[in-house]
């Protein structure tokens, strides 16, 4: 090749991976708004402090030693700094840490919002720097780093594959998610004595549903950039394919979830019809590339539909998740795993399911021994007053909407 084109299309291939992260980077914005308005509003406050200080855990992990455990090399950015054009690649390698340590943070940003409203905040940072430092790099080493699990065997012979991360980074959020939940308990009145379901409505839906947007926006690099290239023809041809698709999956999901939604209340939900459509973004997500633009609305909606029926099961078994992020993003990301196979030949049921069993058994294990020591150690839940008063005062001092009346 052309040295001068060689150099162009790294150079576009660079731009185009920057722009596709700070996309993904975004998310964050999307995941605050999200969780800001479907929690009550003496708790903003903090659940928007925890957004903020999660990113920049992330990123601050993922420097020190989450790459590496990931990918290899040396910590504090070892490798990560130089010129990719030495080593004839076709990105430079900041790039590539930049779009990747995205990914991290939005995987604990989906904790975030399944343990909101009754968990300390230092207890949720300290778990932050385990996850994004440790916990997901290391099964991130065993998919998109290709290195065998303990040794034991090869996720990739196996026939596992997973596009931009449906079990990756989602399903891995939430089965941290969910380990976190089980031990923290649910709500103060959320749930009766009798059995009886209570809805605690969220502060702002206005607020909710630009955060949708904004993720919606955000999953165009979130998926496009997993292409990791935009210079050639058939990399440009993939990349707007997969654009088409993760759209496309996302309509179809708030249209089913409002679809059923409807069938069982009897009114259009809202908050279901947002979570449908990221339902449908997380469906696509682990193969945006090879269905049709019909097949992804058909998989957008399966994962619509589905979120309804999970969020609604969960809360039956008393599983207090006061967004819904452990349905969307753990129950439908394995949804989005296992349709892979379907439009990609080189992924098998068996691959998917093994892929799948392994990410979220070490995810969930792991994660339960790091909340277990909080636990027993600092503590994980705040006391009753506190979560009554609300965490914007116990926590941080400050109410986001001071003009209400306190503790309301």
């Amino acid at each position: 090749m052309d040295a001068n084109m060689f150099a162009y299309g790294y150079a576009l291939d660079t731009f185009y991976f920057l722009i596709c992260g700070a996309l993904v980077m975004w998310m964050a914005a999307g995941f605050a708004m999200l969780e800001a308005g479907l929690v009550r509003a003496k708790n903003s406050t903090e659940i928007l402090t925890k957004n903020v200080a999660l990113y920049a855990v992330a990123c601050s992990m993922y420097m020190v030693c989450g790459y590496a455990i990931m990918y290899g090399g040396e910590p504090f950015l070892g490798g990560i700094t130089g010129d990719g054009l030495a080593d004839e690649k076709t990105y430079a390698p900041a790039a590539d840490f930049f779009f990747q340590v995205v990914f991290v943070a939005t995987a604990m940003s989906i904790v975030s919002g399944a343990v909101a409203e009754r968990m300390k905040l230092w207890a949720f940072l300290l778990f932050a720097v385990v996850m994004t430092g440790f916990i997901y790099p290391l099964e991130g080493r065993w998919t998109w780093g290709e290195q065998a699990v303990f040794g034991l065997y090869s996720l990739g012979d196996l026939g596992f594959s997973d596009f931009a991360g449906s079990g990756i980074v989602h399903m891995a959020g939430a089965a941290a998610a969910l380990a976190g939940v089980l031990l923290l308990g649910p709500r103060l009145g959320k749930y009766g004595a009798d059995g009886a379901v209570h809805a605690i409505p969220g502060a702002n839906l206005p607020l909710a549903t630009l955060g949708t947007f904004i993720l919606w926006m955000g999953w165009f690099g979130f998926n496009g950039g997993s292409v990791l290239a935009t210079a050639s023809v058939e990399s440009a041809n993939s990349v707007a394919v997969v654009f088409m698709n993760t759209n496309a999956a996302a309509a179809g999901g708030l249209l089913a979830a409002l679809g059923v939604a409807c069938l069982r209340f009897g009114k259009a939900d809202l908050t279901m019809a947002l979570n449908g459509a990221l339902a449908g973004l997380v469906a696509i997500t682990a193969e945006p590339s090879t269905p049709s633009p019909l097949q992804a609305t058909l998989f957008g909606a399966l994962g619509g539909g589905l979120v309804v029926f999970s969020i609604l099961g969960l809360d039956r078994l008393r599983i207090d998740d006061p967004v819904g992020a452990i349905s969307v993003h753990g129950v439908v990301g394995l949804l989005g795993l296992l349709l892979v196979p379907v439009t990609n030949d080189s992924a098998t049921f068996t691959g998917q399911l093994i892929g799948a069993a392994t990410i979220f058994g070490w995810v969930f294990a792991a994660s339960g021994l790091v909340w277990l020591a909080l636990k027993v150690s600092i503590g994980i839940r705040v006391e009753r007053e506190a979560e009554y008063a609300g965490l914007d005062l116990f926590e941080c001092g400050m109410e986001a909407y001071p003009e209400f009346a306190r503790g309301k």
